[in-house]
């Protein structure tokens, strides 16, 4: 990994950054800011605001949220957005007709679905390239390339990329935003930031809220000029998130670092498991030596986080099987949370999509993305087991 240590102060700062709070009224400071339901605030004088006007301008817990978002992720600036996708789609109001994007080929699929769905109706041209190959990277940029989209490690095949790499591949051209979605690694493990990144994204629904009780999406900045952009999305698009949002994300950072080494060690159990077992093939886990970017995920991450897939060594219905028989881990979509989830990625989360297109990128008809979650190891790695015995044995 990067550093034997994780980054300085990451656990302090998550519980303490934007907290102190001052009641004038009642004369106290709480330890945990109080949830602020207002959507006004009151001018001392006519003309004269205390820096709050109207909440979907901004909000305290909004700021708090964002104050902390940014920290942890080395960055200046913080804007929080209602959803990823609302995150995703601010980023491309970043852009102009007739401006080119290069977006990685593997990627969560609102991402994809936005650049292919939704942006092409601005004549906002995408390319879709395995940003992991720099080769590849190096030849699809054009003369209106105007953002470069990474995703590392990627959703759902666990694909790194080098991002010190790609970033100086970018920045021989001019006027590139080089975006990152950290949503897979959080800031415990890996600050895009660091390595020259100038927005990194969030699916705050995922690890950082952690409990799979909030929908939220964030973007991190260095570049005022960037933020001050999103700032204005925010406030004219009005894709914000609510206060109660806000305090519940806030409350679930505060033990992030805890659950991400929790989820890191579990994930690793199921893994050498899975490796071993002969009813799985093609086990991708970025903590185990055989996934063929073990040693650059080592070199620029702290950790490998919790996420693992894996193709089940049979058909679509014995993978079915596999998923019907799990009596701990959930059968659903989305990842992150401190339960465990499974979903068998062609049906649920790619499908519409031709299996052609789909092998291409190492999705086989049997493929299992699968987020651990924050359990007992012993009873995650039982109940895979018994599932696949029963499925295939």
């Amino acid at each position: 990994m990067a550093e034997d240590h994780r980054f300085k102060n990451f656990s302090t700062d998550s519980v303490h950054t934007g907290q102190d709070t001052f009641d004038a009224m009642y004369d106290c400071r709480s330890a945990i800011p109080p949830i602020y339901l207002s959507t006004i605030y009151r001018y001392p004088n006519a003309g004269e605001h205390l820096g709050y006007i109207y909440s979907r301008d901004l909000n305290p817990n909004r700021a708090a949220l964002e104050a902390t978002l940014a920290k942890l992720e080395g960055g200046k600036y913080c804007n929080a957005f209602s959803s990823g996708t609302a995150a995703i789609s601010s980023l491309g109001f970043l852009l102009r007709a007739g401006d080119h994007v290069i977006c990685t080929n593997d990627v969560y699929g609102g991402t994809a679905n936005f650049w292919r769905s939704i942006a092409n109706r601005f004549d906002i041209e995408v390319s879709f390239v395995d940003c992991a190959v720099l080769e590849d990277l190096d030849k699809a940029f054009k003369s209106n390339t105007k953002m470069l989209w990474l995703e590392s490690p990627t959703n759902p095949c666990l694909r790194v990329t080098d991002l010190e790499g790609a970033v100086a591949l970018a920045r021989k051209r001019e006027d590139i935003l080089i975006v990152a979605d950290n949503t897979f690694a959080t800031p415990y493990f890996q600050r895009p930031l660091s390595f020259g990144i100038d927005i990194v994204l969030h699916s705050v629904s995922k690890y950082i809220n952690g409990h799979s009780d909030v929908i939220m999406g964030a973007i991190v900045t260095n570049r005022e000029e960037v933020y001050d952009k999103l700032k204005s999305i925010q406030i004219n698009v009005g894709s914000i998130p609510g206060p109660f949002d806000c305090y519940l994300v806030n409350r679930g950072l505060k033990t992030l670092s805890v659950r991400m080494e929790r989820h890191q060690k579990n994930a690793m159990a199921v893994a050498e498991f899975l490796e071993q077992s002969p009813h799985t093939k093609n086990v991708k886990y970025l903590g185990l030596p055989s996934h063929p970017q073990h040693e650059l995920a080592k070199k620029q991450m702290k950790g490998f986080s919790g996420m693992i897939s894996f193709s089940v060594n049979g058909t679509v219905e014995q993978a079915k099987k596999f998923l019907k028989g799990l009596k701990v881990i959930l059968v659903t979509q989305s990842l992150g949370g401190i339960e465990s989830v499974a979903e068998l990625t062609p049906l649920m989360t790619r499908e519409g999509i031709d299996q052609a297109e789909l092998d291409k990128l190492g999705i086989s008809e049997t493929f299992i993305r699968l987020s651990v979650g924050i359990e007992d190891a012993a009873d995650l790695v039982a109940d895979i087991e018994q599932a696949l015995h029963e499925a295939l044995a």
